[in-house]
């Protein structure tokens, strides 16, 4: 999305609200009346700025949605910080109805809905009005991307508060989320009951349709080139497909998205680089849809929780920070560019693939005596044979080339903590001495050339919210569910054929031989002999989609057994619950305030 746009307007603007304060300052003065607003397609795009931004709430992923609730409910990462109850219980996968980022989500979603719909209403209003052709497509174009956006939160919604996932069993009649379709005009409008899960989806597709029709053809230039486009609409509808298991329509969809939208997968250097705030990759050739991010200058801010109305930053680099070793060259004093409260689960580390164990550290033969020990003469170092090894497998390619797109390793990857100097990555101070932990951190969407904690503090990278490699994966499991297995391998490979920097096209050597073969998944009973799976836990890992998978493919059982626990649960294992765990609570709040509503079964 364009930065200009971004930047505009955090709260929607309500034209039925009689009156609104600017939404660029609390103490501007300035007010909006109904008679009179939106004026302009100018004035409508600032309607429109509150659907993008709103994807930026703290809420979401702006900060609590990624970190907090999704990395630890899917282990993929390890929270070593157990002072926040409702951290605790994503990690155990067992909500309170009152869990605080259960509540945000649901609220912040449906904030997005209500925007959504104030720009629609807001279109209806100016559309009634004298317009030139050229406006009118504008405001064409603008309710195509608020019906995107609509879609978009409620895709997120469904599939986190839905009762259930459609399937060939049936689901469709079970509870799905409160459809609001319009402004809520008064108190009672606002009493909705939790419409079917097969209604919800069909809103759903229908709004993508829609999308795609208002918006097909427009493509956008200079600081529009983020904005949602048909290729976006088409993306999610297929995806809203597949996960309902109309695997018909999904193939048609999703072999037009990849065949007719000119994206493709970007090649692996640029891959490898993607996700760590390298604005030359910003809105490339296999992104659909992204989150525009713009990070803070230095001590400028504090990110969302800045003074500025208007942030366009996020922050969830705070939680999952690479980690330096310490100024004394120990990892016992290593420190986080961030917060450092997680990192990568070690389970994670072997399910890439990689297969050498633990590093010991021992004595530096290159110890300077005369000098005081630093991160340039520490005392101890990494074990030179098992490091030998570690490279061998990054040479070699025996563990997944994406562990190293997604992690840092200790003491062979550096970052750094100053912007500058090169520091050997650490295992977390908390791992320190411990012989049995790999002690990787995150790469993908975390600090590696700065420390946030003095930038802002910010992040500094685009989110990819939707991209080629997902349309493939998805594509291919379409094809799979409807007996095409060669076009279903066939795609699975051309998305690991990239994660190998081979080329997508042709048959090669890494190629999986069946949709049963083994993967890269050591000794792991549900990815260890399923591609489609695993490619995409690999391909997608810390973008927020695995845990839509888990719970649509209901694995979570599985997959807390092979977790098996956290630092912050001490040892215990999650407390899954095939009845209740795949689905998140109605808050507390909702069901206080609107008289209609049920809850979830368990809760």
């Amino acid at each position: 999305m364009t930065k200009k746009l971004y930047i505009s307007a955090l709260l929607a603007v309500s034209i039925f609200a009689g009156c609104k304060k600017s939404p660029l300052t609390t103490s501007d003065p300035a007010q909006y009346s109904a008679n009179s607003y939106p004026a302009s397609v100018s004035d409508l795009q600032s309607v429109l700025a509150s659907c993008y931004s709103n994807l930026r709430d703290q809420n979401l992923f702006g900060f609590h949605l990624m970190p907090k609730a999704l990395a630890n409910a899917t282990h993929t990462a390890n929270s070593a910080y157990d002072g926040d109850a409702a951290w605790n219980e994503m990690t155990n996968t067992n909500l309170s109805i009152t869990n605080q980022y259960s509540t945000e989500a649901y609220t912040s979603l449906y904030t997005g809905v209500k925007n959504c719909n104030v720009t629609l209403a807001a279109a209806d209003k100016l559309s009634a009005t004298a317009l030139s052709a050229n406006d009118k497509a504008s405001v064409d174009y603008i309710r195509g991307q608020a019906y995107f956006l609509r879609a978009y939160y409620y895709f997120w919604l469904e599939c986190l508060y839905g009762e259930s996932y459609i399937t060939s069993s049936g689901g469709g009649d079970k509870m799905g989320v409160p459809i609001y379709s319009s402004v809520p005009t008064d108190l009672a409008s606002t009493q909705v009951a939790r419409s079917s899960v097969k209604d919800v989806w069909a809103l759903i597709e229908s709004d993508l349709k829609q999308s795609a029709t208002l918006l097909k053809g427009k493509n956008w230039t200079g600081n529009d080139v983020g904005r949602i486009t048909e290729w976006a609409a088409k993306g999610l509808l297929g995806k809203a497909y597949v996960f309902t298991q109309d695997w018909t329509n999904a193939k048609t969809t999703l072999i037009d998205v990849i065949n007719n939208s000119g994206k493709t997968l970007m090649p692996f250097a640029k891959y490898a680089d993607a996700f760590d705030g390298n604005s030359a990759n910003e809105f490339n050739e296999e992104s659909l849809f992204e989150l525009n991010v713009d990070a803070d200058a230095k001590g400028n801010d504090y990110g969302i929780y800045g003074g500025k109305a208007a942030n366009s930053t996020t922050i969830n680099g705070l939680i999952w920070p690479a980690w330096a070793l310490g100024g004394d060259g120990t990892e016992a004093a290593a420190s986080a560019l961030g917060y450092g409260n997680e990192v990568v689960h070690d389970k994670n580390i072997t399910r890439f693939g990689y297969n050498i164990g633990y590093y010991n550290l021992v004595a530096n033969p290159n110890f300077d005596s005369s000098k005081p020990a630093s991160f340039t003469n520490p005392k101890q170092i990494m074990d030179p044979a098992y490091k030998a090894q570690a490279l061998a497998v990054r040479a070699n390619k025996t563990a997944d080339p994406r562990l190293f797109v997604n992690t840092v390793q200790p003491w062979i990857d550096v970052v750094k903590p100053d912007g500058v100097t090169a520091y050997p990555a650490s295992k977390p101070n908390f791992f320190a001495g411990q012989v049995n932990t790999y002690g990787f951190s995150f790469r993908k969407y975390s600090p590696v050339n700065f420390n946030i904690n003095n930038n802002g503090p910010a992040d500094a990278w685009n989110l990819y919210l939707l991209r080629l490699a997902d349309v493939y994966l998805l594509y291919a499991e379409a094809c799979k569910n409807s007996g095409d297995n060669a076009n279903a391998l066939e795609y699975i490979n051309k998305v690991k054929r990239r994660a190998y920097n081979l080329p997508i096209n042709g048959a090669s050597a890494v190629d999986y031989t069946s949709l049963t073969a083994q993967t890269s998944a050591i000794n792991d009973p549900v990815l260890g002999n399923n591609p489609l799976y695993y490619e995409r836990f690999a391909e997608l890992f810390n973008e927020g989609h695995w845990w839509f998978d888990v719970c649509r493919w209901r694995i979570g059982k599985s997959e807390a057994t092979y977790y098996g626990t956290a630092i912050n649960l001490h040892g215990a294992a999650p407390a899954w619950d095939d009845a209740k765990s795949y689905v998140w609570p109605i808050p507390l709040t909702e069901i206080n305030s609107n008289s209609k509503i049920k809850q979830n079964p368990g809760y």
